[in-house]
């Protein structure tokens, strides 16, 4: 086990955790709502600093960003465990392991291993990812400052549940973040996710405000979230953050806990891309349905089509260096 940062002590060998918007007070032997994080006779503990659950080389566009460092691969990992509940998990079998099964698994791979597995099958960046990289700061955090000092980047795919004082902790390692914004409904937060709205919203003002490059992701679920009017209000949103942030829209499949919903349509995701389209950001993506569009780049100055993607895989790139090689304007984000 490895001692937790963000944290302090409270009476009666209690503590309160400080890395998670639910800043849980944990009795001595308990956990807190991640499952991964125990109190030991006031002190507490990680339960998964260096226990890799699952790791893999994935094309950066499934993280999904586009807009950073497109066409090039992310050293994936995750440990087990996450602080919401989303019904709809699409990685329940490893984010609920502790919750539904009561055990903690993971293969032992120290930060250092993981930086040299990145450089060995030459990713240009690592992803925290699959859970939710916030329930294992410790072990994200000393992996992205061994990666720093190596060149490599580093990403956070998150829900966006994270403290301010975690995020700031993590700043000067983080380049990158994709940020499910599930809905722009707190009453949704609470009954499909078991949280809350707020902190997310802070959370993305606050990533801005750092210099962290962000995108979000907003999974479209029928009935549920795929109003027009909510597609308007997460696109005013967004677009209060900048015009230059990229929303990815994607289709619900039916899994975990919810299996009566039916899949989403492309029109609905189509539908959601003109509203943000028209709202006046530049950048909005579909996915989930390969070949149905919505997938590729335009540029924002001249609109012709500078990045086509099928899927993940980037098919033609015509924006070297992050510049339109048709009219040489600048794209947003990290094109190196």
């Amino acid at each position: 086990m490895k001692e937790a940062m963000l944290y302090g002590p409270l009476e009666e060998g209690r503590v309160q955790c400080r890395l998670c918007s639910h800043r849980c007070i944990i009795a001595p032997s308990k956990r807190g709502i991640c499952g991964v994080r125990v109190n030991r006779e006031g002190k507490l503990f990680s339960l998964v600093f260096g226990r890799v659950v699952s790791m893999h080389v994935d094309p950066i566009e499934k993280k999904p960003l586009f807009h950073f460092l497109p066409g090039t691969t992310s050293f994936s990992m995750a440990t087990a465990g996450c602080n919401f509940r989303c019904l709809q998990c699409q990685n329940h079998e490893i984010s609920q392991m502790p919750v539904d099964e009561k055990r903690v698994d993971g293969s032992l791979v120290p930060p250092s291993r993981i930086v040299s597995l990145a450089k060995e099958n030459r990713c240009r960046s690592i992803s925290y990812t699959y859970t939710e990289p916030t329930i294992y700061f410790e072990y994200a955090y000393e992996t992205a400052a061994l990666a720093r000092q190596e060149g490599i980047r580093n990403v956070f795919v998150t829900n966006g549940y994270m403290t301010e004082e975690a995020l700031r902790t993590l700043q000067p390692y983080l380049d990158a973040a994709n940020v499910d914004l599930k809905s722009y409904r707190d009453s949704f937060y609470k009954e499909v996710c078991g949280a809350g709205l707020a902190p997310v919203l802070e959370n993305l003002k606050l990533m801005k405000a750092l210099g962290i490059w962000v995108e979000i992701t907003t999974l479209v679920i029928p009935t549920l979230n795929d109003s027009e009017r909510e597609f308007e209000e997460i696109a005013r949103f967004i677009l209060s953050l900048g015009a230059e942030v990229p929303w990815h829209l994607s289709a619900f499949y039916p899994t975990y806990r919810m299996l009566n919903v039916p899949r989403t349509p492309a029109a609905t995701l189509h539908r959601a891309r003109e509203i943000g389209m028209t709202a006046g950001l530049r950048y909005v993506y579909c996915g989930n349905i390969p070949g149905e569009g919505g997938e590729d780049t335009f540029c924002p100055h001249c609109g012709r089509r500078v990045i086509r993607r099928m899927g993940f895989r980037v098919e033609t790139f015509e924006a070297p260096g992050g510049e339109c090689r048709y009219c040489h304007g600048k794209m947003d984000g990290l094109w190196e």
